[in-house]
């Protein structure tokens, strides 16, 4: 036996499209206006599968749905030994048609990317996205129609933000670990100080820069090696023995 051959479900075309119209009039009618940030990988690592350097340089606006209707999942707020944690997660719902045409076909990325960053302006939240679901409707009429992004409450951890969203940039300057360009120094994208070829010397910084300064003495350190007494069969004690 076989399916009605006078009966075509998944490759009817006109279909396909009016399905995915009715998707996307949905979304704009109970969705969201959201800020969607794509990241940029600067240095990828292809032994520990991360980038150590991203970068997060533009953001579109593009509509979504919030499939988690009743609150945000996850495993909420709780206190842990690190201090009390926000761990919420959420996720939204985003035309396929829709990403490709504002977003995708701008950057060479026919899906949206783990990694990349949503501001929500209702809750005033940053997310990131930890997984793209891309068969969250099981090929209606043969076609997808959206991506599913489940996401996350985003922790800074060093990225270089330029998206031109005040509420995404600021996490750079609040919580950065890094020198801020206040110190006069010139620095790259990456926020790397740039060195003179020629002198040696910082750019940005005064001509009486001393490097050989006796009061720094970080190559000593770098290049000496008896900071541990070998001799003794226990290097960490004074005299014992294992």
């Amino acid at each position: 036996m076989a399916t009605n051959v006078y009966f075509d479900n998944f490759t009817n075309t006109p279909e396909q499209n009016l399905i995915e119209d009715l998707v996307i009039e949905s979304i704009r009618i109970y969705g969201h206006d959201i800020w969607f940030c794509p990241r940029t990988v600067n240095n990828y690592d292809n032994t520990y599968n991360e980038d150590a350097i991203s970068s997060y340089d533009s953001s579109y606006q593009i509509e979504m749905y919030i499939k988690n209707v009743e609150g945000f999942e996850g495993e909420g707020d709780f206190l842990s030994k690190f201090n009390i944690q926000i761990r919420d997660e959420i996720t939204f719902t985003v035309a396929n048609k829709v990403y490709n045409e504002l977003i995708g076909d701008l950057n060479d990325t026919p899906r949206p990317r783990e990694g990349d960053l949503i501001f929500m302006p209702l809750t005033e939240k940053v997310y990131v996205i930890k997984f793209v679901e891309h068969e969250s409707i099981f090929y209606q009429m043969g076609s997808l129609q959206v991506f599913d992004l489940r996401c996350e409450l985003f922790e800074y951890s060093g990225e270089t933000l330029n998206t031109g969203l005040t509420q995404i940039d600021d996490l750079q300057e609040k919580y950065s670990q890094s020198p801020s360009a206040e110190d006069g120094l010139q620095r790259d994208a990456n926020n790397n100080v740039i060195i003179d070829a020629n002198t040696g010397r910082p750019l940005g910084v005064s001509s009486d820069w001393n490097p050989d300064d006796p009061f720094s003495d970080n190559n000593e350190l770098q290049l000496r090696s008896d900071f541990i007494d070998w001799s003794e069969q226990d290097p960490f004690s004074e005299g014992g023995r294992y």
